[in-house]
């Protein structure tokens, strides 16, 4: 069995749908548009100058790979990469991370004014980690149940909605080496 995934402290095995042995990515709990995800190297680093070339290198091919499959899956046009590479660039959760968000034409929620999405993403960073301690509501109940006062437009999701979608997108990947 693999080892559990921490993005930073925070255990998301449960959430993971990609994994090589120095990346994977998650679902969102609070996704900006369908589809939206994030690529974290397993190492726990904060800034992008803390990785390693074999670890960057694996991290920026995650993300090309995540991201086609993403694109796909989600009807998407093209994409929006995001990495807001320390605190005051915005990152509030210690550990590097790729937002990927599928974009489209017509139909996405910023496709009338697509660069709305930064200040968006910027506001969703900022609730990210409390909103991962508190959403928390593991299946043998170790965790306490939700409590955000979150948008309506983006609930936090569930443990047990963010690893459906997981699993859905895990079949999207056909090298066994990815979950």
């Amino acid at each position: 069995m693999a080892s559990p995934l921490l993005f930073s402290t925070i255990e998301v095995t449960r959430q993971a749908f990609y994994r090589t042995p120095l990346s994977y990515a998650i679902v969102n709990l609070k996704p900006i548009v369908p589809g939206h995800v994030l690529v974290i190297p397993t190492r726990v680093v904060p800034r992008l100058a803390d990785l390693t070339t074999p670890e960057l290198t694996s991290l920026v091919t995650s993300v090309q790979d995540v991201g086609r499959v993403v694109e796909k899956a989600y009807g998407g046009d093209s994409l929006t990469v995001a990495c807001q590479d320390g605190k005051a660039a915005g990152q509030s959760i210690p550990h590097v991370h790729f937002h990927i968000l599928p974009r489209k034409f017509r139909g996405d929620f910023f496709s009338e004014s697509m660069d709305d999405i930064y200040p968006a993403l910027e506001s969703s960073e900022a609730s990210l980690p409390r909103d991962f301690l508190e959403s928390k509501g593991d299946i043998d109940g170790r965790f306490q149940p939700l409590k955000v006062d979150a948008d309506d437009s983006r609930p936090p999701r569930t443990p047990e909605e963010m690893e459906k979608e997981a699993k859905w997108l895990g079949t999207l990947f056909t090298n066994s080496s990815q979950s």
